[in-house]
């Protein structure tokens, strides 16, 4: 392993908060992670890190390298990216990152295409709800719901993400048909929670152009869209969803939607976010894909929605 390698699992090791998390990303034993740090401040010939058995910290030393570190990583992928820019086919390895439902009804079949197309790129998807800081894992392309906070990266909204108000015929048959959205605050609801996100009200636009929220009822929380969706299937509850969670539910009859002449408020968008300007070929051509697939106008998962341009004031 060279000093390059060896400053950028320093960078690694830094931006990942330990030695065993580091160690874990890239596959390898703890031990490793240790002595190529050590090999390298005896090549550099300055202590970089102040070790306990618990914990360390940068020296003023090690602090300076792990600046450097980074400008050298920028500095490669751009190296990377320029050359890629060259060949006349796109090939090499396109990391994705994206939401486990977004992943699997509207990344793969588009990967599946892409692939057929290009044979020489390879592709790695990860799903996963949590944020994945893009640089330091070495993504690509992330696909989310909502403008990412980090200004440092590119954001590009791909489709608008509407909501509306799901139940269940059993649920419509123990409870009534909702008349108005005050109907449903004593009603029991599935609603989405996570450490980032928890859905506490329904959103809407009154008569007056006020925006209001009711409170539900929550007697059910997950992370999971699919799961929230089962749930309101079994009757027990009804669930507010963004449109792009549906399948064919509503074709199927599984979930009817309610109240559907008051307006909702769209949920946040659905963006791809990228850590620099000038793409791959490969990710640019990806990124292309995934728009026509979606849809610039109107998305593709409202086609599951029957009727749905004449719901929730659209």
């Amino acid at each position: 392993m060279d000093t390059t390698s060896r400053l950028l699992m320093l960078l690694e090791v830094i931006e990942r908060g330990s030695f065993a998390k580091a160690a874990e990303s890239r596959n390898i034993d703890r031990s490793v992670i240790s002595k190529q740090i050590s090999r390298l401040e005896d090549e550099l010939g300055v202590r970089l890190l102040n070790r306990t058995t618990r914990s360390f910290s940068l020296t003023a030393a090690g602090a300076e390298m792990v600046k450097k570190a980074a400008e050298l990583r920028d500095l490669l992928s751009d190296t990377v990216r320029l050359a890629e820019n060259y060949h006349q086919e796109p090939r090499g390895t396109l990391k994705i990152t994206s939401s486990s439902i977004i992943g699997k009804r509207y990344i793969q079949p588009v990967i599946n295409d892409f692939q057929k197309r290009f044979p020489q790129v390879e592709v790695e998807l990860r799903l996963d709800d949590r944020l994945i800081d893009l640089v330091s894992e070495g993504y690509d392309l992330a696909f989310r719901v909502g403008e990412p906070k980090d200004s440092s990266f590119i954001a590009r909204k791909i489709a608008r993400n509407r909501m509306l108000l799901l139940a269940s015929p059993e649920f419509i048959e123990t409870y009534g048909m909702p008349k108005q959205v005050e109907d449903l605050k004593e009603l029991p609801a599935a609603s989405y929670s996570s450490p980032s996100k928890r859905i506490s009200g329904i959103r809407y636009r009154n008569a007056d152009g006020d925006i209001i929220e009711q409170n539900i009822k929550s007697v059910f929380r997950a992370n999971d869209a699919e799961v929230l969706l089962m749930k309101a299937i079994s009757g027990n509850a009804y669930v507010l969803a963004p449109a792009f969670i549906l399948d064919d539910e509503v074709k199927r009859g599984d979930l009817v939607p309610i109240l559907t002449d008051m307006e909702l408020l769209d949920y946040s968008a659905v963006y791809a976010v990228y850590p620099h300007r000038d793409l791959p070929v490969r990710t640019r051509l990806f990124f292309d894909a995934m728009r026509e697939y979606i849809g610039k106008d109107i998305p593709i998962w409202e086609a599951n929605i029957p009727d749905f341009d004449t719901m929730y004031k659209s």
